[in-house]
């Protein structure tokens, strides 16, 4: 095919109005898309596959370094704890507020200054006609039970020696009842004691002098002379409490002195076999030597028992611990505080509650059971209005009371029930 001479002068500016209107706009605009694609597409989610491919956008866009699989397979999902308010962070009481966590600690400031430490010297031995209220075998320092059915229990004394100097030979615990200086302890933490010493919360040590006690009870009543007056508890009323409630116990146990422990009533109504007016409170809190006299606390910071005795075959708290309620302690005290001695009813009779009703088994003819008409097997019904089917009842009751309380016992005899108004009269000393 021919070419005329005058075709390639009219093509050649056809082709660069092409290139430069159609081709060139077009690869740019390409080159541009690629360019956004690659790198200004936020993390390459939207690149297409084709393009994700090419070597170009994986030279721009390394690949992960890849990661093992882990060993040890993820345990369950574990609740979040409750995001405390950021006002709390620094704030202890608003922290336990926020988590609902209980604590002791207001109890305590409120309580501790009132509870003191007793330190003891011993003089002489006791004589042979006054009992003594030391330990004559680490046996008898122990409660021990007994085999079953009949399980009874002796009573533990606290009396660990803490060797602050030669001359002091026992510790033990009490608290201030009266800011005048009033102190209540047990008997066997300052028995027989040539000198007693207080020490106070607030480090000072006072000498004490014994207003009086009480055997049956085990109940010791002392003072100190303060310039200033002193903090005090009050009493709670220990009727009120029920088995499952809080309890805070308060001490010097093994002579670490300012102690607290706290727990739950474990049982009431115990009979460790110590007296008529056995009736002690089992408490889990931790109770050791040293510890008798203190005083536990309810959540009122009223005094509900008073420490006296552990069962342990070791001389340390395994959780079973027994206070003298206050219903007992309080009365007892006062006592103490007006009189210096205390006086328990006396009935002078053997009670047998093996059946019922019980029965009167033996008679005291020189006692108020006998002067006020009770004889051999006449059957007890009732005391007052109150029915009555136990021996230890009935015997606590008459503990309790003051020599010259009339009980009127409704009892029955040969088939006849009749009521017998008995005057009680003082417990002799050889009963304690």
């Amino acid at each position: 095919m021919a070419v005329m001479e005058g075709d390639g002068v009219f093509m050649q500016p056809v082709i660069r109005h092409v290139v430069w209107s159609v081709l060139v706009p077009a690869a740019v605009g390409s080159v541009a898309a690629m360019g956004i694609c690659l790198w200004w597409v936020p993390g390459g989610e939207k690149v297409p596959t084709p393009i994700r491919n090419t070597r170009l956008y994986q030279a721009v866009h390394h690949p992960p370094v890849p990661v093992s699989s882990p060993l040890v397979l993820p345990s369950a999902p574990v609740p979040a704890a409750p995001s405390l308010p950021v006002s709390s962070a620094h704030d202890p009481i608003a922290t336990r507020e926020a988590l609902n966590l209980p604590s002791f600690a207001p109890l305590v400031h409120q309580v501790i200054p009132a509870v003191v430490n007793i330190s003891v010297s011993r003089g002489s031995p006791p004589t042979d006609d006054e009992p003594s209220t030391q330990p004559k075998t680490p046996a008898a320092r122990k409660v021990v039970p007994i085999p079953a059915p009949h399980r009874r229990h002796r009573r533990q004394k606290h009396h660990t020696v803490r060797p602050a100097d030669d001359d002091l030979t026992g510790a033990g615990s009490g608290f201030v009842v009266d800011a005048s200086g009033i102190i209540v302890t047990n008997r066997h933490v300052i028995g027989h004691a040539s000198r007693i010493m207080v020490s106070l919360s607030d480090g000072r040590s006072l000498k004490a002098r014994s207003l009086g006690e009480d055997p049956m009870t085990d109940i010791a009543v002392i003072k100190v002379d303060s310039p200033t007056p002193l903090p005090s508890v009050t009493w709670g009323d220990s009727r009120q409490v029920e088995i499952g409630d809080w309890i805070l116990v308060a001490g010097n146990p093994f002579g670490f002195g300012s102690s607290v422990t706290a727990g739950i009533v474990s049982a009431v109504g115990r009979d460790l076999g110590s007296g008529a007016l056995d009736d002690f409170m089992q408490l889990d809190a931790p109770i050791n030597p040293g510890n008798s006299g203190g005083p536990a606390f309810n959540l009122q910071g009223q005094v509900v028992a008073m420490n006296a005795a552990i069962a342990s075959p070791s001389d340390g708290s395994v959780g079973i611990g027994f206070g003298i309620p206050s219903e007992i302690v309080a009365p007892v005290v006062e006592s103490i505080r007006k009189t210096g001695h205390v006086e328990h009813g006396w009935l002078g009779v053997t009670l047998n509650d093996a059946s019922a009703p019980m029965w009167v088994e033996d008679v005291d003819p020189h006692g108020a059971a006998w002067q006020g008409g009770l004889r051999k097997k006449d059957a007890i019904l009732a005391i007052g209005d109150v029915p009555v089917h136990d021996a230890r009842t009935v015997l606590r009751s008459v503990a309790a009371a003051h020599p010259g309380t009339v009980f009127n016992f409704t009892i029955r005899r040969e088939g006849k029930e009749m009521t017998l108004p008995v005057t009680l009269g003082k417990r002799p000393v050889a009963d304690f």
